[in-house]
């Protein structure tokens, strides 16, 4: 009895064992050199095999840190797990390319993929509900966006990926003044004048040169006029006139 219980623990320890070197990266690869496990690997990203080239760029990292092809390994790491909607472990692979080498030749990269993952990942709810209350929208994965944008401009200026960021942002600015604009119009709606003037005004003082301009001092004049605020409201249509004469918004609001 005590022999056969020996014989299965010894079949079930080596069972574990083949398991393990199924699934261990320095088992699977124990014979391969740096050269042949990236090689591989970029092959299988380029014909969009990327679970596979995961695999191979994982173990890259592993068995040869700080190979001549582990570099630009961990920037393949980031564009695989992006193809896969893998969001998370991309914006991590991101990070530690960035800590890893925060001023290197292709650390500008890093950034713009940290701001298109951030980007990507909110612009389709964004889409998806352009037309709901905006005053319950949450839009801190844009501004994360914006800010990784803004990094890229500022440490990498010369960067082939700076023209198509610095478009990102003013997207991205544009977003933020309509939510501001929209959660103004919420609070005019329910009369909450005082509130209504205040977003649009943030609008008209941060956001300027965005489209919604127009309309944010349009609804400061309704929101002064609906407080009796008649010199404020005049004040704010002659800069909506001067400034916008043949806007939509101040055909809306005309001379008082």
């Amino acid at each position: 009895m005590k022999y056969t219980r020996l014989i299965l623990m010894g079949m079930i320890c080596l069972w574990l064992g083949a398991c393990a070197s199924e699934t261990d990266p320095a088992q699977l690869y124990k014979d391969q050199t740096a050269e042949q496990i990236f090689r591989d690997g970029e092959n299988a990203m380029l014909k969009g095999q990327y679970d596979k080239a995961i695999k191979h760029f994982e173990a890259l990292d592993a068995r040869y840190p700080f190979g001549e092809h582990t570099q630009q390994s961990q920037l393949d790491m980031i564009y695989t797990y992006y193809q896969q909607n893998d969001y998370p472990s991309a914006l991590a692979a991101a990070d530690q390319y960035i800590r890893l080498y925060p001023r290197g030749p292709h650390t500008d990269y890093a950034y713009y993929m940290r701001g298109i993952i951030e980007f990507e990942e909110n612009h389709g709810v964004i889409e998806r509900h352009l037309h709901i209350d905006f005053s319950k929208r949450d839009l801190t994965g844009l501004h994360s966006a914006y800010l990784d944008f803004n990094q890229l401009l500022q440490f990498f200026p010369d960067s082939s990926y700076a023209p198509d960021a610095r478009q990102r942002m003013i997207y991205i600015r544009n977003i933020f003044a309509q939510h501001q604009l929209q959660v103004a119009e919420f609070y005019f709606a329910r009369k909450a004048y005082v509130a209504a003037i205040n977003r649009a005004s943030e609008v008209v003082q941060h956001y300027q040169e965005t489209p919604v301009v127009p309309d944010a001092l349009a609804l400061m004049v309704k929101g002064y006029r609906a407080l009796n605020f008649n010199q404020e409201a005049q004040d704010t249509l002659k800069t909506l006139k001067l400034n916008y004469p043949d806007s939509d918004a101040y055909e809306d609001v005309g001379e008082d």
